[in-house]
């Protein structure tokens, strides 16, 4: 029974998709697929259950994230990782699990990857085969499309929580402990200048947005992201920038850079960058200090003392200038900055808040909780 459904799953949507179906509404998908489903059974018997499945089914692969959609809707999924038509992987708590799904081809895989893009004004092509997307509900996306990616196009959407992280959830969760937790709160509304560390997948988005929920909400914050995913709901005068890609000629590009120096004419009492990886680092420094403080940013590094080292290097691809002066600058624009890093059991942790004190010609990072 489970291949027959199979079967007529795929002929409606074929009936659908050859009426124009893809310029349906979900509703008349729906609609379509159910006049097209009691006709066949007549034929074969189908369950309640079995009818309900078909039609979500058609609907999510016509109009929606076809086979992604339940695991979309699993709120214990964190992160989809798609690797050609044949390979589904999810992560739940930290683990990575193969799922038993898999695209029917690669144009159904492609049309999924096409409506995200839509979604954002955003084109993914063999012109733009990498793209960074995200999705209505802040999700994070990133793609890769042959023959950049050598099996398949390369989707990964790493989820946003829909309950917002809190510096009480993420104590709770174990990630941070009592005293980080008052501590990261004094430093917030003291106006600090934070700066946020860590590997691929540790949690620095999620640490940022909990941090962000300790700005008071009378003040005005600008974010700046490559890719918008922070959510501030406790502020309400906030003005969120998003960077953009060039157009098909190369011409209409905005960089996190051109944002932030943007940013300074918005009038901002703090700017929080989501992430710095270059030259932009300089105009965030700049930023932090001329007035801005109690500012935020997050970067990848191995340790606290690594990422000062990096910071350093970005600075210097951004300006020429002796190593002692990018560390002056980093030293006088950064308060504090706090690691994350992933445990052996797969936990999410600050391993460590320290202070950046420049001591003669050098930055150090001095452990403070």
């Amino acid at each position: 029974m489970g291949q027959d459904i199979e079967v007529i799953r795929e002929d409606i949507r074929e009936q659908i998709m050859a009426s124009n179906g893809n310029q349906f509404t979900p509703a008349e998908i729906s609609r379509t697929a159910a006049e097209l489903l009691l006709d066949r059974g007549r034929h074969v018997y189908l369950s309640l259950d079995d009818r309900c499945r078909v039609l979500r089914q058609v609907v999510a692969s016509v109009c929606g994230m076809d086979v992604l959609e339940e695991l979309l809707a699993d709120d214990a999924v964190d992160e989809i990782m798609v690797m050609g038509t044949d390979k589904v992987y999810t992560e739940r708590a930290g683990k990575l699990y193969l799922e038993k799904i898999r695209f029917k081809d690669e144009d159904r895989l492609m049309s999924v990857i096409r409506r995200i893009a839509v979604g954002v004004d955003r084109q993914v092509n063999q012109a733009s085969p990498i793209a960074d997307l995200r999705m209505r509900d802040g999700s994070r996306v990133n793609v890769i499309l042959p023959p950049i990616s050598l099996d398949g196009p390369v989707l990964t959407i790493r989820k946003f929580s829909p309950s917002p992280f809190t510096l009480e959830r993420l104590r709770d969760m174990g990630s941070i402990s009592s005293e980080q937790e008052q501590f990261l709160r004094n430093i917030v509304v003291g106006r600090k200048n934070v700066f946020v560390s860590g590997g691929t997948g540790t949690g620095k988005t999620s640490l940022l947005n909990a941090l962000s929920r300790e700005i008071p909400s009378d003040e005005r914050v600008v974010t700046i992201e490559d890719s918008a995913e922070l959510k501030f709901d406790n502020v309400e005068n906030l003005v969120r920038l998003e960077c953009r890609t060039a157009n098909m000629e190369g011409n209409g590009a905005i960089d996190m850079e051109d944002l932030i120096r943007t940013s300074l004419r918005l009038r901002p009492d703090r700017i929080i960058v989501g992430e710095v990886r270059g030259k932009e680092v300089v105009s965030m420094l700049q930023a932090m200090n001329t007035g801005h403080s109690g500012s935020m940013s997050t970067g990848h590094g191995n340790s606290p003392q690594d990422m000062l080292v990096r910071l350093e290097t970005m600075v210097l691809m951004g300006m020429e200038i002796p190593l002692v002066a990018a560390r002056m600058q980093i030293s006088s624009a950064i308060d504090y900055i706090v690691h994350l890093e992933r445990m052996p059991d797969h936990r999410r942790r600050v391993s460590e808040i320290v202070e950046v004190v420049n001591n003669g010609d050098k930055n150090e990072a001095h452990r403070v909780c």
